[in-house]
C-alpha cells in the first residue's frame, strides 16, 4: 500500500510531550514525501472536518513546548456527540459516520491517534469500522497496559516531586500536617512514585483502601516521636474502607462522567479535628498537565511519533507503539484498553516504599 498522506489527532487531556510527537510523526513522514494533516481538538476536527496542513516549518521549534499545537478534547465523542450545534449532553448523537466520510474525503490513507485510555477505545471502534489507525499512548495517569511508560508521565512525576520538596519546608516550618492532592485518577503510579521520590510520610492511593483511624495513628505516632509534622501524598482516585472515592462532580458527555477531586481537603478537616494539628491541604490540579516536558518525555515521544510513522509505512493498522525495556515495539489497541494498568500492592515499589519507613494508611500492608 502507498501511502502518500495521513491524519494526526490529540486527544483526551493535554500533557507534555504532545507537540514532540506531532513533531517526530511529521518529520519522519515529510521525509518520505507524505502530506499530513493534523485534525484540531481531538476527534471534534474529525467530526467538524477542521485541520491545517503541517509542513516542517509548523513543527519547528516545538519540541520543548507544553501542550499541542493541534488543541485537544476529552468530551468530543464521535460516537456520542454532545457538542453544539450537533448534539447535546441531554441527547447524545452518533456522528462515527461523519466522521468517517470526513477521513475519506480527504483521501487519508492513515490516521495517528495520540491519546490515552479514552482516545483509544475510540480509535478502536473507528478501526472496527475499517478506518486504518495507529495509537500512540499518552496519559499523564501511565495507566495503559501493553506498554511500560506512556509520554507525559515522567513530566508530571517530576512537577509532584517538586511541589513536595517545596511543602516539605513550609510543614516543618509551621508543624502541620499538609496533604497533596495529585491526578491519576483510578491509577496510583503519580501519587506512589512522587511520595518516595520527595520523602512523603503517608501515601494513599486507589489500590490500597485506607483508613481513616491508620492515618490519624501514623501521624499522632511521629508526633510522640518529635516529628513534628507530616507529609501526605493522596491520589485523587484514593478509596476507603468501604471503596468509597472522593467525587467533586459529575460531567455529561465526558469520557469519564466521573469528576474525582476534594479528597485533600476532606482529609485536612478529619485530621485536624481528630489531631487537634494543624492541617492545610494543597491540590495541584493542572500544574501537572502544564508546562515544558522533561527531557525523558521528549526523548520518549520523539521514539513513539517516530515508530507511529513506521507502523503505518508498514500497514500495521490496529495497533499502539509502545516500550518494552527501553525498545520501541508495537501491540494490539485492544491488548492495550482491556484493562487498566495498575500499582501492584504486593510489588517491588509498594514494598519498597514500605521499607523505606512510609505508610499507605491501611491495616491492609505494611
Amino acid at each position: 500500500m502507498s501511502i502518500k498522506r495521513i491524519g494526526i489527532l490529540t486527544a483526551g487531556g493535554d500533557c507534555p510531550g504532545l507537540n514532540a510527537v506531532v513533531r517526530a510523526v511529521s518529520k519522519n513522514a515529510l521525509q518520505h514525501g507524505i502530506e499530513v494533516i493534523g485534525f484540531k481538538n481531538g476527534f471534534d476536527g474529525l467530526v467538524r472536518n477542521e485541520f491545517i496542513h503541517i509542513t516542517a516549518q509548523t513543527v519547528s521549534g516545538i519540541i520543548n513546548r507544553g501542550g499541542t499545537i493541534l488543541g485537544s478534547s476529552n468530551i468530543a465523542n464521535p460516537f456520542k456527540y454532545t457538542l453544539a450545534p450537533f448534539g447535546t449532553p441531554e441527547n447524545p448523537q452518533d456522528l462515527s459516520s461523519v466522521a468517517m466520510h470526513n477521513f475519506k474525503e480527504n483521501g487519508l490513507d492513515a490516521l495517528i491517534a495520540t491519546g490515552g485510555d479514552g482516545t483509544l477505545h475510540m480509535a478502536h471502534q473507528f478501526i472496527e469500522m475499517g478506518m486504518p489507525i495507529v495509537g500512540v499512548p499518552k496519559t499523564i495517569d501511565n495507566d495503559l497496559c501493553a506498554t511500560d511508560q506512556t509520554f507525559g508521565f515522567d513530566s508530571a512525576l517530576s512537577i509532584v516531586t517538586e511541589a513536595i520538596d517545596r511543602i516539605h519546608t513550609t510543614a516543618q516550618s509551621h508543624h502541620r500536617v499538609m496533604i497533596i492532592e495529585t491526578m491519576g485518577r483510578y491509577a496510583g503510579w503519580i501519587a506512589l512514585r512522587s511520595a518516595i521520590a520527595g520523602g512523603g510520610d503517608i501515601v494513599l492511593i486507589p489500590e490500597i483502601p485506607y483508613n481513616d483511624d491508620v492515618i490519624v495513628e501514623q501521624i499522632l505516632a511521629r508526633k510522640s516521636k518529635g516529628r513534628t509534622f507530616s507529609i501526605i501524598v493522596a491520589a485523587e482516585g484514593a478509596k476507603n474502607e468501604a471503596g468509597e472515592q472522593t467525587v467533586s462532580r459529575t460531567v455529561a458527555g465526558s469520557t469519564d462522567s466521573i469528576r474525582l477531586g476534594g479528597i485533600a481537603n476532606k482529609l485536612s478537616d478529619m485530621i485536624e479535628s481528630r489531631t487537634h494539628i494543624e492541617s492545610r491541604a494543597c491540590v495541584l490540579g493542572h500544574t501537572q498537565r502544564g508546562g515544558t516536558p522533561t527531557a525523558f518525555d521528549r526523548w520518549l515521544s520523539t521514539l513513539y511519533g517516530t515508530k507511529a510513522l513506521d507502523m503505518v509505512l508498514e500497514g500495521k493498522f490496529g495497533y499502539m507503539a509502545a516500550l518494552r525495556g527501553f525498545a520501541m515495539t508495537e501491540v494490539k489497541i485492544a491488548d492495550a484498553i482491556s484493562k487498566l494498568k495498575l500499582v501492584d500492592p504486593n510489588g517491588a515499589e509498594v514494598r519498597a516504599a514500605l521499607e523505606a519507613g512510609m505508610s499507605f494508611g491501611s491495616r491492609q500492608v505494611g
